[in-house]
């Protein structure tokens, strides 16, 4: 049986990928602080279903703590990795910068070293679609950097990318990059619109939508982003031969480093998003239209043709369905 570290294993996306990984016939080793940054009972939820299998081993550790994390590595062995752990939220950022410098910036180097002592054939790490900040050529392509980030934590990510090249320069590490856009679905985290906007529904209580609902975006269900990233982790990042430094493509290096894109590639207007989540739970909502907040993107559009062109895998949920899928799990979970 191979043996597969996911970081952020508690965490939404990564509660996915690992039960998928399970069911692939995988060992996972779920690494995760259980930061309190959000209802800590939805982690421990999530581990529940992981920790039925006798195939999934726990590692309650904080990446800060290089030391734990390489005896972790000195005892399991990891042959892979799949880093998702980190700080989220945009807005977030502007409160609690140092949590981001911490989680997203000291942690991911731990994870970087950790590679680097205890080789893997692969280290796939979440970026965001967040990097491509003031970039407003739709669809946003990988091709074209992203490099004015409008939040901190869009920032780390985009420092993120920048160490991952070092390392896979320097040290022939194989790293992948994939920038999520808007990922939605059951167990999602209580920060985000879809769950703020169903639990303000259910108990008829006003729904906040920023920059008067003049916003769209990628929105991508999880279980597309856990395939891109299972479909991708098949496929170490290798030298692009065709590479030219006197032109260097952002996407791709001389080193074995990757960026792509996971989003589903068909924007959504926020208030069709809102008009979707009404359908699924049966009522309207109470709508505050509110200013732009800070740090917020006014569009995003995912390219996705390198995926489809490296994996043959598309995104393919669309809003209506996925929203419905959140709703059920939501009343189910909550009793609501």
């Amino acid at each position: 049986m191979r043996t597969i570290l996911v970081t952020g294993s508690a965490g939404f996306i990564g509660f996915h990928l690992s039960r998928r990984l399970l069911a692939d016939g995988w060992k996972v080793i779920g690494l995760d602080n259980i930061s309190p940054y959000y209802d800590p009972e939805l982690k421990e939820g999530r581990l529940t279903i992981l920790k039925a299998s006798n195939h999934f081993h726990e590692a309650r550790i904080d990446l800060t703590d290089r030391e734990a994390v390489f005896q972790l590595f000195a005892d399991q062995r990891p042959e892979r990795i799949i880093h998702l752990a980190a700080q989220p939220g945009v807005r977030y950022s502007l409160e609690a910068p140092q949590a981001y410098i911490d989680a997203n910036v000291t942690g991911f180097l731990t994870v970087l070293e950790a590679a680097r002592n205890f080789p893997v054939d692969h280290l796939v790490f979440a970026s965001t679609s967040s990097v491509f900040g003031l970039d407003s050529a739709m669809p946003l392509s990988p091709h074209r950097g992203g490099n004015h980030p409008v939040s901190l934590y869009a920032a780390t990510k985009k420092a993120n990318e920048a160490m991952a090249h070092t390392y896979a320069h320097l040290f022939r590490i194989p790293l992948t990059g994939l920038r999520f856009f808007t990922v939605y679905g059951p167990w999602t985290r209580p920060d985000m619109a879809l769950f703020k906007f169903t639990k303000a529904i259910i108990e008829e209580k006003p729904i906040d939508i920023y920059n008067h609902g003049d916003m769209i975006r990628d929105f991508t269900y999880v279980d597309d982003i856990v395939e891109g990233i299972v479909r991708i982790a098949d496929r170490p990042a290798a030298p692009d031969e065709a590479f030219d430094p006197a032109s260097p493509d952002p996407a791709s290096s001389s080193a074995p480093y990757r960026i792509y894109n996971i989003g589903n590639s068909e924007p959504v207007k926020l208030l069709d998003y809102v008009d979707a989540i009404e359908e699924a739970v049966g009522k309207k909502a109470e709508r505050r239209y509110l200013p732009m907040q800070p740090g917020d993107m006014l569009a995003t559009f995912a390219d996705v043709g390198d995926l489809i062109e490296a994996t043959g895998f598309k995104p393919k949920t669309s809003v209506r369905e996925g929203v419905r899928a959140f709703v059920d799990w939501y009343r189910d979970y909550y009793k609501a």
